[in-house]
């Protein structure tokens, strides 16, 4: 019996890291499922159309049950406000992530995310929602943290460098140095050209971050809004791929990948993997979570190399470890400076609680 009590106590102790690591592999899953949807030809406005139909249909019915007591009333002015919002974060950030896939890997889709944070860091400043103090450790470890995550950005997206030998046992994973130097010189301009795209589209999800905090603060029904957001997004990714393309017969889904990753991304990615992090949240913090977010991009590479067959370059690489690293300094950073302003607190607290008792003693005296 004591040692049944140890395992269960060890798997629960655990279970936060075994949801990270799910989650991870969901991201990662995304990306390849998304990827493999795109070189197969679907158009990525129907495919974005299509994923928040699903993810709305999966949030749908966890959103009446959960929240249908507590959700409060909804305003014609704060359903327009949700409708801007909706626009500029979700619709735009992901139309513009999956043309980027057109032209670029599964790989950098997901190297290109650990951008988020620094991006947002630097929207967080220009809005004076964040401040910048160089004259402590941790003020000088974000500005450098998010210099180093923008370089890194930079060189994945200028700069792809030679192959990584170690993959010459895959003989299509070096078809494109087959071509003539015009082929390769139009495939790197793609590739910036898609790098380019990737990063404005963390640009507009940076963006949908910071309006999250007042929306959600005139509407505190997380669930709810969250499906209302995805249900905005599809009408208007629906208006959008319609106005594009009008051919019906690209909305057509068979038995294949295209069914498939849209079903994924709407209900896995959307539906699972939101309830997954902010159970997370709860047990382990925000950080715990940021501190994964690069293991979706080693599973996505290796995944990458081996399924998809390709290539890996060590521009890639070691832009994605500059990424990473400024990551890590950012976290690092905005952990200390939570810590200092908790023992500011603490301390402040103490000297008026010492204040008030030698009041006290006064008045008895």
């Amino acid at each position: 019996m004591k040692v049944f009590l140890g395992q269960f106590m060890l798997i629960e102790s655990h279970k936060p890291y075994l949801a990270m690591l799910a989650i991870q592999f969901a991201y990662a899953g995304m990306a390849l499922f998304s990827k493999a949807s795109m070189d197969r030809g679907m158009n990525p406005y129907i495919f974005v159309a299509y994923r928040q139909a699903f993810a709305s249909l999966a949030l749908a019915p966890l959103a009446f049950f959960l929240e249908r007591n507590k959700a409060p009333p909804l305003s014609y002015i704060l359903l327009c406000k949700i409708f801007l919002v909706s626009l500029c974060g979700l619709t735009l950030s992901l139309n513009l992530y999956y043309t980027a896939l057109n032209y670029t890997s599964a790989t950098i889709a997901v190297a290109s995310t650990n951008t988020i944070p620094a991006i947002t860091f630097i929207m967080a400043v220009f809005m004076r929602m964040e401040s910048v103090s160089l004259k402590q450790q941790y003020g000088v470890a974000k500005v450098l943290g998010t210099v180093t995550c923008v370089s890194g950005a930079l060189i994945v997206a200028l700069y792809k460098g030679p192959s990584l030998k170690f993959l010459n046992w895959c003989p299509s994973v070096h078809k494109e140095f087959s071509h003539s130097s015009v082929i390769n010189s139009s495939h790197k301009m793609e590739w910036v050209k898609g790098s380019l795209i990737m990063l404005s589209a963390n640009t507009a999800w940076s963006l949908w971050l910071i309006l999250q905090g007042p929306i959600i603060k005139m509407y505190p029904s997380k669930l709810r809004l969250t499906t209302l957001q995805c249900a905005f997004s599809c009408i208007q990714s629906a208006i959008l791929a319609v106005s594009l393309d009008r051919n019906p017969s690209s909305w057509k889904l068979g038995w294949d990948v295209h069914l498939l990753s849209v079903a994924y991304c709407g209900i896995i990615v959307t539906g699972l993997t939101y309830w997954l992090q902010v159970w997370c949240i709860e047990k382990k913090g925000p950080v715990f979570i940021a501190l994964f977010t690069p293991l979706a991009l080693l599973i996505t590479a290796i995944f990458s190399a081996f399924m998809w067959k390709d290539t890996l370059h060590w521009g890639s690489v070691g832009g994605a470890m500059l990424l990473v690293g400024g990551l890590y300094s950012v976290l690092w950073g905005k952990k200390k400076e939570k810590e200092m302003e908790t023992c500011g607190i603490t301390e402040a607290r103490q000297i008026e609680a010492e204040e008030e008792t030698r009041l006290e003693c006064i008045t008895q005296q």
